[in-house]
């Protein structure tokens, strides 16, 4: 269910991303596939139509991935009514505020307030959808809904937050940056912040702090699940622990010029996935770990915080 969840949030993200549509383009495709996802609209000559207009900028899995928008539609309306709802007002959420922001990419977004709300449609619905799956699931777990909501929110926020900084430069190749211009000292006008800017360091680890707190949020989330649901838990702890630890590199390096650059390694990577396999019930040891992984290295510390 969260698998079929992801492969349409995966449809979006292609809509989103595809440099050959412009902005109408995206917003009518957008508009199109809630129809879709809510058999309004027929799932054929929407995959055929946006299918034609993919460039080679989108991959062939993902041109795959939408041909075959029938298919994965198909199993989303075959859910019980709770969760096929949980996964439209998702979609719905995530697609509005995509097409909100869908011609305002270039130049980047002017205010960290802008960059959170971004966050919010297109990654932090999907923390709160993910809750409401994981509530249909389980009385207990729905029984720490007003506790967990919230936190979800964060969670997914944060997550986003971490990918942007990790691909800027990737998303600068595109025409595309997410980075706000008040957080580097920037008007409210163009141009985009970039690596030879005065203060850019300083701006990106003002978003680094902002990331780490809500990875905080992120961990108390994970730990609000029931410690008798180790699968659910051990999902969100390796998604965690991968960001945590890519900020970590961000942090140490913030004037990076390359993904590669902050790439974790797979050993890190491998570590990750056994330690919070091992300790995946004890709410003290995973607090431990998050704590050991989040500590800023000390390569970074000679870099000037902002105040």
């Amino acid at each position: 269910m969260v698998g079929n969840a992801y492969l349409l949030c995966r449809i979006a993200d292609t809509v989103e991303d595809e440099p050959a549509l412009d902005a109408a383009d995206k917003r009518e495709y957008l508009r199109r596939f809630v129809g879709v996802v809510a058999g309004r609209v027929p799932a054929g000559p929407f995959a055929t139509g946006l299918r034609a207009l993919l460039s080679g900028a989108t991959t062939d899995a993902e041109k795959e991935l939408v041909a075959n928008t029938a298919l994965v539609v198909h199993l989303t309306h075959g859910f019980r009514n709770a969760q096929r709802e949980a996964i439209l007002r998702c979609v719905d959420i995530m697609t509005a505020g995509m097409a909100e922001f869908a011609d305002r990419a270039p130049e980047g977004l002017g205010t960290v307030r802008e960059l959170d709300r971004y966050c919010y449609h297109v990654a932090g619905v999907v923390g709160e959808m993910i809750t409401d799956l994981a509530c249909e699931h389980s009385g207990e777990i729905a029984s720490r809904r007003n506790r967990l909501y919230p936190l979800s929110s964060e969670f997914g926020r944060g997550l986003q937050l971490v990918n942007i900084l990790k691909d800027v430069w990737e998303d600068r190749s595109r025409g595309v940056s997410w980075l706000p211009r008040e957080a580097f000292g920037g008007g409210p006008g163009p141009p985009a912040p970039v690596a030879g800017d005065p203060g850019f360091a300083e701006g990106m680890l003002t978003l680094v702090g902002i990331a780490r707190g809500r990875l905080e949020a992120a961990l108390e989330y994970t730990l609000t699940i029931p410690r008798h649901e180790p699968g659910i838990r051990r999902f969100l702890l390796w998604t965690l622990g991968m960001a945590v630890l890519t900020l970590r590199r961000i942090e140490a390096n913030p004037h990076f010029a390359a993904g590669d650059e902050v790439k974790i390694p797979r050993r890190q990577v491998r570590a990750t996935v056994v330690a919070t396999s091992v300790v995946v019930r004890s709410n003290h040891a995973l607090r431990w770990l998050f704590d050991a992984a989040a500590k800023p290295s000390p390569k970074g510390a000679g870099v000037e915080r902002p105040t």
